[in-house]
């Protein structure tokens, strides 16, 4: 954002993130899951669950 005097302000949570990049990160997910058939989803999960879980 861009203050009074022309200087661009620091827009970072407590945690010192990008506020704007936190608040696209948390639509991200939900936005492309609803692009994606429920086969595409459920390959992606277990995709994810082999890699966490180790199993084959």
């Amino acid at each position: 954002m861009i203050g009074k005097t022309g200087d661009i302000e620091d827009m970072t949570t407590e945690d010192g993130k990008n506020a704007a990049a936190v608040a696209l990160g948390r639509m991200g997910g939900k936005a492309r899951a609803e692009g994606m058939t429920a086969k595409r989803r459920k390959e992606i999960a277990k995709k994810a669950a082999e890699k966490r879980w180790g199993a084959k």
